[in-house]
C-alpha cells in the first residue's frame, strides 16, 4: 500500500514522502534533515527524488540527500538544478517501477521559466503553480503562461489529489473571499480548513473538484471574477487571462 506523508520545512513548506514499507520517493526536499530522520525511523530506502523548481525552498536538501543515499533524482529540463541525474520536460513519462507507477511530467511555466508538475494518475505534485484555493506567484513567467499552466491542470480528473508545496490554504481563502465572497462552497471550504488547522492537522491534499469549486485562479471565467477583475482594471477584461493577471495582481498586494 503506497502512503503519501507530509513533511513539514522552513515555515510552511510540505516535503512529500511517497514510500511503502520498503521504499520512499521524496518531492521538492528543501532541507535535508526532516527527510533522513523519517527514512532511518521508517526503514525506508530513498530510491527517486521529484523536483518542480529551482527555488532553494525546494531544492536545498538535494546535495545531502544525493551524498547519503544516491537516488535518481528528476528535475526540469529548462532549470539549471545542481544534482539532477535525470532532465525532464512535459510529456516525459518516468517510471517509478518499484511502486508500479507511470509519472507523467507536465510543463508548467509561470512561477518559474521551467516549472513542472508529475501526475501518476490519481495524485498530482504541483510544486508551487496550483495551491489550495490559490496560485503561486509569477518570478519568471507571464500571466498569460501561468494561466494557461493552471488551464492545462484543471483538465484532470475531478477526483486527482493535488499535493501542492506549501500550507497557504487559509490566507489564499482570506483573498478569495475578496474576489468570491458569495460563493457557498468557499465559505463552507473556509470553516473546514480552519477546523483542521485548529486541530493541528494540513489542508492538505485538496481535489481538483475542490479546486475548480472554490479557487479563484481557476474561475476566470465565472461572472463574480469577471466582476472583481474589472474593479481592478477600471475597464472590462477581454478575456480570462486578464482576468487571472488582475486577480493575481490583486493577491500580490493583499
Amino acid at each position: 500500500m503506497l502512503t503519501v506523508t507530509p513533511l513539514p520545512a522552513f515555515d510552511d513548506n510540505y516535503i512529500w514522502a511517497l514510500h511503502d514499507a520498503r521504499d520512499a520517493v521524496l518531492v521538492d526536499p528543501g532541507v535535508a534533515e526532516p527527510c533522513i530522520e523519517f527514512l532511518e525511523r521508517h526503514g525506508l530506502e530513498l530510491f527517486a527524488i521529484l523536483v518542480t523548481h529551482h527555488h532553494g525552498d525546494h531544492v536545498g536538501g538535494l546535495a545531502a540527500l544525493a551524498a547519503r543515499c544516491h537516488p535518481r533524482i528528476y528535475g526540469p529540463r529548462q532549470e539549471s538544478i545542481p544534482g539532477i541525474t535525470d532532465a525532464v520536460a512535459d510529456g516525459d513519462v518516468i517510471a517509478l517501477a518499484r511502486f508500479g507507477l507511470q509519472v507523467r511530467v507536465i510543463g508548467t511555466p509561470g512561477h518559474t521559466l521551467g516549472h513542472v508538475a508529475y501526475y501518476d494518475g490519481s495524485r498530482l505534485f504541483c510544486g508551487d503553480t496550483l495551491f489550495a484555493c490559490g496560485c503561486g506567484r509569477l518570478f519568471e513567467g507571464t500571466p498569460a503562461m501561468m494561466s494557461e499552466s493552471l488551464s492545462k491542470l484543471a483538465q484532470l480528473p475531478d477526483d486527482t489529489e493535488i499535493f501542492c508545496a506549501h500550507e497557504y490554504t487559509i490566507s489564499n481563502i482570506r483573498f478569495a473571499r475578496t474576489v468570491d465572497g458569495e460563493n457557498a462552497a468557499l465559505l463552507e471550504r473556509e470553516k473546514r480548513e480552519q477546523a483542521r488547522r485548529a486541530a493541528g492537522l494540513p489542508t492538505l491534499p485538496s481535489t481538483l473538484a475542490l479546486e475548480k469549486a472554490t479557487n479563484p485562479f481557476l474561475r476566470c471565467r465565472e461572472p463574480a471574477l469577471i466582476v472583481a477583475a474589472e474593479a481592478g482594471l477600471k475597464r472590462r477584461p477581454a478575456n480570462a487571462v486578464e482576468v487571472f493577471a488582475a486577480l493575481r495582481q490583486a493577491k500580490d498586494a493583499f
